[in-house]
């Protein structure tokens, strides 16, 4: 899946201190109080962006931010998984349905646990309908994981991977986006989803990969033949 997997593991590392950073900045509070923040400037710089939509919003945004809303739901992405479960396993690429299987429920673990703890408030006046608490977004966490995921199990390394790598970024970027511009979101509740998203295909490819060669190397190592005594 990577032709450089520990440092896919490192990125992972990386972008897991970020999720660590965004969680305390925006800390815990009571829901009624959102947007407000450990770190002030986070939150209000929520607020901020939350009143800048008002300014570029228009019918064909709208359109396009709702279309963005059902195909980040659970009707469109957890089908999705199950048949890319099934194709993967159809095929026998055992490893990479493992990865598959790991960045899914490893993403909605974190997601659920942490939407749970923080329980963060939404956005005044929601465009669509929301559920649940607001922090980190669901819609934004499930992008980043599922693009990123899918580059790996369906294309090789190289050029083209690399261009379908961009185009999950973008995917990944206009969610989020949108999930700001229906007020479903706070800025920092989708900076934090593409983090963690990101972090957990990242880190599950990376491991993945490195525990498979930690273990074919024991293996190797237990059918090489003993050297014979010295004399």
């Amino acid at each position: 899946m990577l032709t450089n997997h520990r440092r896919a593991i490192w990125w992972s590392v990386g972008l897991f201190a970020a999720v660590i950073f965004a969680f305390v900045a925006v800390g815990r509070h009571p829901p009624i109080e959102a947007p407000k923040t450990t770190i002030p400037f986070v939150g209000e710089w929520d607020l901020t962006v939350y009143n800048a939509m008002d300014d570029i919003r228009s019918d064909p945004l709208t359109l396009l931010a709702r279309i963005l809303n059902v195909l980040g739901g659970g009707l469109v992405t957890i089908p999705l998984r199950i048949l890319v479960s099934i194709w993967l396993a159809l095929r026998r690429w055992w490893h990479a349905l493992a990865f598959w299987i790991l960045t899914w429920a490893a993403s909605e673990i974190l997601l659920s646990g942490a939407k749970a703890f923080f329980h963060r408030g939404r956005p005044f006046e929601p465009i669509v309908d929301v559920v649940g608490f607001s922090f980190p977004s669901g819609h934004a966490t499930a992008a980043a994981a599922t693009g990123v995921a899918l580059v790996f199990v369906l294309l090789p390394p190289g050029r083209q991977r690399r261009r379908w790598e961009l185009t999950a970024g973008v995917f990944a970027f206009v969610m989020a986006f949108s999930r700001v511009y229906l007020r479903a979101h706070w800025f920092s509740d989708v900076v934090a989803g593409v983090l963690l998203g990101s972090a957990v295909a990242l880190g599950a490819a990376g491991v993945l990969i490195e525990v498979g060669e930690l273990t074919r190397r024991r293996r190797s190592d237990a059918a090489r033949p003993a050297s014979p005594p010295d004399g």
